[in-house]
């Protein structure tokens, strides 16, 4: 099958029992994804006290989710609740770029993420020094062009590949370790994937030994805790892919793909309510809209009646 009249066929979740509920948890999902991602930016916005370089990361970690989602699940949706399974080969390539870009780009941020707490607790009096506005914006900057460009290589290496049988990709989306496995030539390229994850754990490995030398139970105990939110975004974010990727060849396929679908979706989702019930800051700028929202509607209603 020659790459320009190549016409992908996901079929990653055929052969699942009940699986429509499936596709009602996935809008359910992404309906909170975009509720809470949006919520999340627009606080950041109109709170001038949540402009500060770690709530840049954080801006740009809920832009990334939101995009993510709606490359996704709504494609995802739209393939299989009604039976539209077959992709054309551009489509589809530009289908890959987006959700990997997303992808990517949500570990790079958590990199900054980590950047920003290993500055706080290891040299708080430079903090302001070490970590500016320039600083972060210029980070993110350049996280989104080496993702851009990493991305673009592999969706390159995509288009020299011939297809010689099967043209059925069994996954959910349009995932190019499943278009290598059906190409009858072989570029598969070296991608580095644990880059971010090393950098993380680096970083948390020497917060963890400067915490070790703070006198007090309590120092320590208050310093981690600012580092919760960002250890749960970790957390919730690579644990699945490790697993997926450990010990998927072990499972089934129908499991697997389930497995790797939820580690799509479900970090944009929890990355906002994370944020919301762990950081202080986010929380009283909540309360302090929704007070505002409160007491506009009650003047509105006053000059109404009067």
């Amino acid at each position: 099958v020659n790459s320009t009249s190549f016409l992908a066929k996901c079929y990653g979740f055929i052969g699942i029992p009940n699986i429509n509920y499936y596709y009602v948890f996935l809008f359910f999902v992404y309906v909170v994804s975009v509720l809470g991602n949006t919520a999340v930016m627009a606080v950041i916005y109109l709170d001038y006290n949540l402009r500060t370089p770690k709530y840049v990361a954080v801006f740009n970690l809920a832009f990334v989710d939101l995009i993510g989602s709606s490359a996704l699940v709504p494609k995802v949706i739209d393939t299989f609740l009604f039976n539209h399974p077959s992709i054309p080969y551009r489509d589809c390539l530009t289908f890959m770029f987006f959700c990997y870009t997303c992808l990517s780009m949500q570990s790079f941020n958590l990199v900054a993420l980590s950047y920003d707490r290993l500055v706080a607790i290891i040299f708080p009096l430079h903090y302001q020094v070490k970590v500016t506005h320039r600083f972060m914006f210029s980070l993110i900057a350049s996280f989104w062009v080496i993702v851009v460009i990493a991305n673009l290589i592999t969706v390159g290496y995509i288009t020299r590949l011939s297809f010689c049988e099967s043209v059925v990709i069994n996954s959910y989306f349009c995932d190019h370790g499943q278009m290598y496995r059906l190409a009858c030539n072989d570029n598969t390229p070296i991608i580095t994937l644990w880059l971010p994850l090393a950098f993380i754990l680096l970083s948390y490995s020497y917060i963890g030994y400067a915490l070790s030398k703070i006198a007090t139970v309590q120092e320590r105990v208050k310093a981690f805790k600012t580092c919760t939110a960002h250890l749960s975004l970790v957390a919730i974010y690579f644990i699945p892919v490790l697993i997926t990727f450990t010990i998927g060849a072990n499972i089934h396929q129908n499991a697997r793909i389930i497995n790797l679908s939820l580690t799509s979706v479900f970090p944009p989702m929890l990355n906002p309510i994370i944020y919301v019930l762990q950081t202080q800051e986010i929380r009283i700028s909540f309360k302090k809209i929704l007070k505002f929202t409160k007491q506009y509607k009650i003047a509105v209603k006053k000059v109404i009646i009067k």
